[in-house]
């Protein structure tokens, strides 16, 4: 975000993005971006860590401090290495998608569609789905 000047981030669309780093990162690598499980909610795809962490807050960004920075550069997240890239991808393909954008999206996806409301999101079924239908390889 810093280095391409976006605006802040609210709870919600960070949770859509993940969703689709994780899809992303599955499909192109074979692994996961993140070990939480995603959740069918009735918003879309949420992750319970966003919600515990940041709790009502709307906004959850801000300025990142240099702690931040400093986490992101010993987990070796360089713009050439894979989580970059995936990063890099999904910011552009949807980063201009507002909140309500994206959350209309991931409804239509399948992935949520088939998976019980509160239960987490099948690993196999996002990555089967983003293969045929997102990632263009």
């Amino acid at each position: 975000m810093r280095t391409i000047d976006a605006d802040e981030l609210t709870q919600m669309k960070v949770m859509k993005l993940l969703y689709y780093v994780q899809g992303t990162c599955l499909a192109v690598y074979g692994h996961r971006a993140f070990t939480d499980d995603m959740l069918a909610a009735p918003s879309g795809p949420i992750i319970e860590r966003v919600q515990l962490q940041y709790g009502q807050r709307q906004r959850i960004v801000g300025d990142l401090s240099q702690d931040v920075v400093a986490q992101r550069d010993a987990a070796g997240i360089t713009d050439s290495s894979e989580m970059g890239q995936v990063l890099l991808a999904v910011w552009r393909t949807f980063g201009d998608m507002s909140t309500v954008q994206l959350d209309k999206q991931t409804r239509q996806e399948r992935p949520w569609q088939e998976t019980p409301s509160g239960q987490a999101i099948d690993v196999d079924r996002l990555t089967t789905y983003f293969k045929a239908e997102v990632v263009q390889l």
